[in-house]
Formats: structure tokens, sequence, C-alpha cells
């Protein structure tokens, strides 16, 4: 017992010796004096410390609250936007041309999109592009990406059963054409944005498109609808447009000259019908053409509207307008007789020809036979301001008026700086262009009693005879209707067969003009012509033919052009109700004649 309260003494003792062997009073780290301004740089430090957080709150929560309040927003709260659906457009009848349909479209953001490798393979199959392409939309830098806009049925069942995490489904409006490659050039169409790129849909964008709406939301991180914000901006639809084109007559005319472009191995045509008396757009249409629905492949041969945009030298066509003039300011009869006779007209050393040689016509069978010796005589002996004049009254060397995009004004020269050539090639349709609109235009004149009447698209207040621009008058165009059907009856350079119109008497006129290649005419490429007036005494329609190129071995206008006309005349007339003016003999075809007894009477 003495012995360990011994230890424990001395183990005291030793830790007594140990404590006083250290001397905190000279230690260098304590006995060294601080200096004052440490401190106070230290308090200040922190004071200013203090001072900026108070700065940058009163700066986050007064000053620049809005930008703060709006980065917070944007982590919760989205504007949808309310699409308008664009307005449908239709023929005259109500018949439907373009319609918006609801589709399916598919987006995602990147970083939520399953990383399934098989998958990932499916969907690039779908889509129709490879895992590679795939990849790069979904590369996850990017905060959004279209997988496939406006998808068809078969796509958009496809993609929803795949069931692949992170596609989102949408819904956008997708335009429909019904009536396809037949209206396609009238119709136009819209991109993917629903936005109008040709015809009706770009010329009345504006009236189309509407008004898209919006609603403001609050969205969870799983991007899910909470809560409506404030109140909603509803979409207003687009206007509809009641186009003055009617279905039938359309398809009819496109039917038509489709036909005779692969008949005479052409390079294109196109045709154009106006109601003389309204002046309504009834028909236009070209070939080739292509499907409004599905542009893939389309080509800028196609996309042409050539009625529209294309001019040339209109040849024998300008004809009826020379002999107009000659007969209103009083220079010639329908009875006065021409010297037609080859080479008896020679300007500046040039002497027109004519394909049929005359010695004398009269001024109504210069029409009837197409002589360029007669038009050339009778255009040489107005003043060059007078055929002018009358040249800019029925619309030449300039754009239409037309609510439609493309439209060419062609070329009519300035008359002081005619030269007599000049003015002699121009009485027969050569040193100017129109386009084939413009021709059909100007016919009016003819059909309207003289006047040129105002071109629309739209539709016209039934029985509405429109106001035009007086170029001849009643009596002069009444002459000139009769010469046109004399082009047609025999003897004229339309009498086959291929373009007379059973039931109604109707009249026109023929062109057959070179193609100007460079400098000078091409020796083997022509157009041909054809414009003509139904029924003759009391026109109600004006159709204009032309067929580029033919190269089947003919190349004239009332081979190639006026059957055109021939048949779809008599068609589009009972469409718009018009009687027959002359009696109509059906055809019965016997079984003796027909060489078989199952053969049935036939009314053409």
């Amino acid at each position: 017992m003495k012995l360990r309260r011994a230890k424990s003494d001395d183990q005291r003792g030793a830790r007594a010796l140990s404590t006083r062997g250290v001397n905190y009073s000279t230690s260098p780290l304590l006995a060294s004096k601080t200096p004052p301004w440490r401190s106070r740089f230290l308090v200040a430090l922190v004071g200013l410390a203090f001072a900026g957080l108070l700065v940058r709150a009163l700066f986050v929560q007064v000053i620049d609250t809005q930008f703060f309040q709006k980065q917070g927003e944007a982590r919760y709260a989205h504007t949808l936007e309310l699409p308008a659906s664009r307005g449908r457009i239709s023929d005259r009848e109500g018949k439907v041309l373009a319609a918006s349909v609801a589709v399916p479209s598919f987006w995602a953001i990147p970083k939520d999109v399953d990383e399934d490798p098989a998958k990932r393979a499916q969907l690039a199959k779908i889509l129709g592009i490879s895992n590679a392409e795939l990849e790069k939309k979904l590369d996850p830098a990017s905060r959004f990406v279209w997988l496939r806009r406006l998808a068809d049925d078969d796509t958009a069942a496809k993609i929803k059963a795949l069931g692949l995490k992170g596609i989102v489904q949408d819904r956008e409006y997708k335009r429909k054409y019904p009536e396809g490659e037949a209206s396609a050039h009238v119709v136009g169409f819209t991109n993917a944005d629903d936005k109008g790129q040709e015809g009706i849909e770009l010329a009345f964008q504006k009236d189309l498109q509407g008004r898209d709406g919006s609603r403001a939301v609050v969205k969870d991180r799983l991007g899910r609808v909470i809560d409506d914000i404030g109140e909603s901006t509803p979409a207003v639809n687009g206007s509809d447009i009641d186009l003055s084109i009617d279905s039938t007559i359309q398809f009819f005319a496109y039917q038509r000259i489709r036909d005779a472009v692969l008949a005479n191995k052409a390079k294109a045509g196109s045709v154009v019908v106006l109601d003389a008396q309204s002046g309504e757009l009834l028909a236009l249409a070209n070939y080739p053409s292509y499907d409004p629905g599905n542009r893939v492949n389309l080509s800028g041969e196609q996309l042409r509207n050539r009625a529209l945009t294309d001019t040339a030298e209109p040849g024998s066509t300008m004809k009826p307008f020379t002999i107009g003039l000659a007969l209103e300011t009083g220079r010639v009869r329908p009875d006065t007789v021409i010297t037609t006779a080859p080479h008896s007209l020679v300007v500046s050393g040039f002497a027109p020809s004519d394909d049929e040689p005359h010695a004398q016509l009269t001024v109504s069978e210069i029409v009837q036979k197409s002589s360029n010796i007669g038009a050339g005589r009778l255009g040489l002996q107005m003043q060059p301001r007078e055929l002018y004049d009358m040249y800019t009254a029925l619309g030449f060397g300039q754009r239409p008026q037309v609510e439609f995009p493309g439209l060419a004004a062609g070329r009519v020269r300035p008359y002081k700086s005619w030269r007599p050539i000049e003015q002699l090639t121009m009485s027969y349709g050569y040193g100017l262009s129109v386009s084939l609109l413009q021709l059909a235009h100007a016919y009016t004149a003819f059909a309207h009693d003289g006047e040129v009447v105002p071109i629309t698209i739209r539709k016209q207040p039934e029985g509405m005879r429109a106001q035009g621009v007086k170029v001849f008058s009643a009596k002069t165009a009444a002459e000139v209707r009769e010469m046109l059907s004399m082009v047609t009856s025999e003897g004229g350079t339309a009498a086959n067969k291929a373009a007379r119109v059973d039931g109604w008497r109707v009249g026109g006129k023929t062109g057959t003009a070179r193609k100007q290649v460079g400098k000078g005419y091409a020796g083997n490429k022509y157009r041909a012509w054809f414009v003509g007036l139904a029924p003759i005494d009391k026109p109600r329609i004006v159709v204009a033919v032309m067929v580029d190129e033919p190269s089947a071995g003919v190349i004239f206008g009332g081979y190639v052009s006026a059957p055109v006309f021939a048949k779809l005349a008599p068609q589009t007339l009972r469409i718009l109700g018009v009687p027959p003016d002359v009696d109509v003999k059906s055809q019965i075809v016997t079984a003796q004649a027909a060489g078989s007894p199952t053969n049935k009477p036939q009314v053409p």
C-alpha cells in the first residue's frame, strides 16, 4: 500500500516539473505584438462582404427583379401555342380543293430519350434514316429535335407501338389536295410550316393562315401541365377562299391538254377557260403537272405555271385584232378585197409568205385562210400609235390584274421605236410576246361586244356581267366573230373534223409560231396555238390552248391545239347549262354498216 502511494506521488511530481519547464511568456508567437491595422483590416473585409451581399440582395429583389422572375418562371411556366386552322380553298360549287387536316408529328428532348440500342435501331428504320443519323439527331447537347413532322398514319402507328420513352407526339395541320395534279397549278401548295408557297395558297396567304392563339401553363419536371396562368388567347382560324374555278371543267381541261401533249409528243401544253361575260377564270391547266400533296422529286418543269409565266410570240392568233382595228377605223369592210399574191408585199427586203398562196382575199378570208400578207398590208395602213394603243388596251405588255403570283407582263415595245418591218410582223403575231392568259383575256373583246372584261379568280355573284374597257364597237366585234366562225368552217385553217363542235356554232383562230432561239428562229421547233369562242353568236366562254414543240409530225394549231378546244368546249357549255344553238343529228351506226349486229345507235 505504501509502495503504491509512493508511485502516485512520484508521477504527480513529474507532471508538475514538466509544466514548470514551459515558459509561455517567452513563446515567440505569443510574445509578438499584433499590429492594430490587421484587426481593422479583417473587420473591414467582413463589413465589405456583408455590404456586397446587401447590394446583391437589393439588386436581385428590387432593381432587376423582373429578369430573375422570368428566369424562375422559365423553370415552371410555359406558353403553349394554339395553332389556327388554315382556311379551305373551294371551287365555285363549294367542292374542296384544299383543306387542312390534323396529323401527328413527333419530337423529343434528346437527353430524355431511352438509350435502348435495339429500340433506337427500330426507330431509325421506321423514320427511314441510318442509326448514325438518328444518333446525331439525338445528341444530348441538343435541347429539342423534330423526329418526323406531318407523319402518315402508318409511320405514326409504328412509332407509337415502339413505346420508346422520351418521344412526344404532337398535332400539326397538313394540307390535303383532293384534285391532285388537275388543279395543282391553280391551288399551289404549302410548306411544312403551313405557309403558302405557290398558287392560291401563296396569293391568299394572309387570309388563309389565320392567327395562332396561346395558353400560359405551369408544368412539372416531367412536362405535365399542372395549371393555367392568366388568360388564354384563342386561335382565329383562317378565312375560306371561294374560287371561280369549276373543278369539273378544270379536270376536263387538264385531261384534254395532257392527252394533246402526249399524242403530239410535245414538250408541254397549257389551256385557259374564261367566262366571257363575268371574266371568271373557270379552268387553268398545264402539263406536265405534279401532285401538290406529294412533292417528292418535284422538278421545275412540273412546277411552272406556263399559262401565266411563259410568254411567247402568239403568231396568227393576233390577226383578228389587226383586222378588228382596220374595221373599227373604217379603212376596210369585211368584203373589202386585199391583194395577197406571193411577194406582192416587200418591206426592207423582207417578203412575208403564206402557207397557201392566194392572189386576192377579202378581209374575212384573210382571217379564214390566215394570210400573213393580208394581215401585214392592213397593219401597215395603221399609224404605229393606233396599233400600240390597241395592244395596250387589250392588256398586252402589262401584268394581268389577277390575284395570282408569277404573272408575266409580256412585251410590246414603245411604238416610237418601231420600224416598218416590225410593224409588219407584229400585225400577224411576231415581234411581241404574250402569255396564254393574256391572249385569252384579249379575246374577251370579241366575246363581250368589244369590251375587254377584267379577269378574276374569285367567284362572282350569279348572273353578273362584268364592265370592261371598250376597245371595239359591238358591230366590229360581231363582224370579227363571224370571221372566226369561218376558221372552223369549210375552207378554214381549223376545218378538220377534230376542230368542230356538235350542237353549238363556234369560232376561233389558229396560230403556228416558230420558237425563237437566240437571235433567230429554230427550224424545227414550234408552238401551236388556238383561241376559240362558244357559242359564236353570243359567246359564253373563251378557250385558249397552247402546245409547245409538237414533234409527232403535225405542227399546225388547227390540228394540234384546236382539237383540245373542240373536246373541251361542249363539256364546259353543258356544265354551264348553255343550250345548243344548232340541231344535233344523231349518228346511228347500223349493224350492216358497222359489220356487227350487236352495235347500238350512238349519239356523239
